[in-house]
């Protein structure tokens, strides 16, 4: 592995560097995490991606919005609630360094595309945000070429994450009249900007340590341990 990667990325579901290593040790790593399943941490993820059916029906079938908005809020307190529980039951896992991201990712996609064939997102935004998981994707794969798993996920990409899943139920509640419209309007606009500026830099900053990987592979004897 390229030395130190693990040292500048994080994961919700996983121990952080600073709230885990001690001062002077190498912080915990994915790779490092116990290989546990039956976790709560765990359950509250399969729970989320559960939910993501579940959300995009309510969007593109009834078009309920007051429900889906009350689906994607629980969605983000278990996001957050799965971390803590992670780090204060000593439960961080394998699994759960890889499920809360990719229940994460599904739910903006599906938002998305919902909000995109409803004509309340821009389709410059989805344009971006989508190109920037299919390179991510191809980082991937790249990774994997190359007998590497997924990077963990960079804290400004969870805070972009947490940004977007509160932009989403804003721009659906402003998709109104009224008062209540109104006054949501420029929040969750000012959320969906800083939300997508800040994944895209987090996409920038994977697809930076991926051609590190690379590089580094490139550059080394053949015939060399990773």
């Amino acid at each position: 592995m390229i030395s130190g990667l693990e040292g500048i990325v994080t994961s919700s579901s996983g121990p952080s560097a600073e709230s885990t290593a001690p001062h002077g040790t190498v912080p915990v790593g994915r790779d490092d995490l116990p290989d546990r399943v039956w976790t709560l941490p765990n359950a509250l993820s399969v729970l989320r991606l559960l939910g993501v059916p579940l959300f995009l029906w309510l969007l593109l079938g009834p078009e309920a919005d007051g429900w889906a908005v009350i689906v994607l809020m629980i969605s983000g307190i278990t996001d957050w609630a799965d971390g803590k529980l992670a780090r204060w039951l000593d439960q961080s896992s394998r699994l759960g360094a890889l499920l809360d991201p990719a229940a994460d990712r599904l739910y903006i996609v599906c938002t998305l595309v919902a909000l995109a064939l409803r004509g309340i997102a821009p389709v410059w935004m989805v344009a971006l945000l989508l190109g920037r998981e299919l390179v991510l994707g191809v980082g991937l794969l790249v990774l994997r070429r190359y007998g590497y798993p997924p990077l963990q996920v960079h804290y400004l990409g969870k805070a972009a994450t947490f940004l977007l899943l509160y932009a989403f139920p804003g721009l659906l509640l402003a998709d109104g009249s009224g008062w209540l419209p109104t006054v949501i309007e420029p929040f969750a606009w000012a959320f969906t900007i800083w939300g997508t500026a800040l994944y895209l830099l987090a996409g920038v900053f994977y697809v930076v340590q991926v051609i590190g990987i690379v590089r580094a592979e490139r550059a080394a004897p053949a015939g060399a341990v990773p």
